[in-house]
């Protein structure tokens, strides 16, 4: 007898039944890369994101840059949604009035409304007017026919100048996120807290001093006929008609936040003991706004124009330049300024820490004798702090 055994081969077996056909699909699947397919339609981490507050303290106005890397690009239609603490949402937008030039990116163009888009580029426009809900978000979406490209990218919020986000009233770390319905999403933080108050003093400073000049020294144009000392003008001898000119210097060293000024004030007009005395210039006008110097009229029986005394400075910018061009004035018989500045003063610099004032007499041959005309003049320097 002969005995026939039916024998099939393994893959025959397989074949006929059907739950190892799944198995074997499930295998080939599983080998020729499947879940790398699946894996491609998933969301993407974005390998940079950072966020920078212009103010951190709570509850300040703050401009806000965010920046992301991204090595996907995002097509038409796509958001990207920027959302401020998602959980809590502490954070507080006024940015829903906002236009392109106060919310401006860089690797993509942020632009008002669709109705703004171009035909191609990388152009977004802003969901919402701005505020995509009650969440304290920014969400734009690319314009039809644009593509943002992979790379760097960043969204200045407030690049006008206009701080556009309230930060949370509590110090704390706040998450920031971006999402939307492009490939790509990640996460940062940005920390909220306290700032730090710093204080100072710096002690005030103030030195002024008066020194005598040289005979032969040149004052705004008019030179000085005798040396001087920081605390005598020792005219001598008088001559009629023969003018003699006496002159101090001042300096000013100080740190007042707004300068200084220097005024000049006679006690009295050079007086003699018989009650003869020399008037102010010009022949007893008291000037007040600074000419060029002039004799005495001398008219007889008019006293004022025997003779005069007037006063000028080189302070090239006192009151506009009042004394440039060899000027002189009169009254001084209150106090005078003579030297001024508007910041701190070195104590060197010409006009600013230092300056030179002069004095000049005139007499006619109607002057009374006397050889003792004295009085005396008090320099006044006020800082301002």
């Amino acid at each position: 007898m002969n005995t026939y055994v039916n024998r099939k081969s393994f893959l025959q077996s397989i074949v006929w039944s059907p739950v190892a056909a799944v198995l074997i699909l499930t295998l080939l699947f599983w080998a020729t890369g499947l879940p790398a397919l699946l894996r491609s339609a998933e969301a993407a981490q974005l390998t940079f994101i950072s966020a920078t507050l212009s103010d951190s303290a709570p509850a300040n106005l703050a401009s806000t840059t965010i920046a992301w890397t991204t090595a996907t690009s995002t097509t038409a239609g796509q958001t990207i949604k920027i959302q401020f603490d998602p959980v809590t949402s502490l954070f507080a937008e006024v940015y829903s009035s906002a236009t392109s030039t106060d919310i401006v990116g860089s690797g993509l163009t942020v632009v008002n409304n669709l109705a703004a888009c171009p035909g191609s580029g990388t152009s977004v426009y802003p969901t919402g007017n701005y505020n995509n809900g009650t969440d304290e978000n920014l969400t734009l979406t690319v314009c039809p026919s644009n593509t943002v490209l992979p790379g760097a990218k960043s969204i200045d919020i407030g690049a006008g100048g206009t701080k556009l986000l309230y930060n949370p009233n509590v110090v704390g770390s706040y998450r920031i996120t971006i999402g939307g319905t492009w490939l790509d999403s990640g996460e940062t933080r940005v920390a909220i807290i306290n700032n730090v108050v710093v204080t100072a003093s710096i002690d005030t400073t103030f030195t002024f001093t008066i020194a005598g000049l040289a005979s032969g020294s040149t004052v705004n144009g008019t030179t000085t006929s005798t040396t001087t000392s920081a605390t005598a003008l020792q005219f001598g001898t008088l001559v009629p008609y023969t003018p003699k000119f006496l002159a101090q210097k001042l300096t000013v060293t100080t740190n007042a936040r707004n300068g200084f000024v220097v005024t000049v004030q006679q006690n009295q007009n050079l007086l003699s003991s018989t009650g003869s005395y020399i008037p102010l210039f010009s022949n007893g006008a008291t000037t007040t706004t600074p000419i060029v110097f002039v004799a005495p009229t001398a008219v007889l029986d008019n006293h004022a124009t025997y003779s005069h005394i007037g006063v000028t400075s080189d302070d090239a910018d006192l009151n506009g330049g009042e004394f440039t061009g060899t000027k002189f004035a009169g009254n001084f018989n209150t106090a005078r300024q003579v030297f001024s500045h508007t910041g701190p003063a070195d104590g060197t610099t010409a006009n600013k820490g230092t300056a030179q004032v002069g004095f000049e007499i005139e007499t006619s041959a109607l002057q009374e004798a006397a050889n003792d005309y004295t009085n005396t003049l008090t320099y006044v320097a006020t800082p301002t702090f």
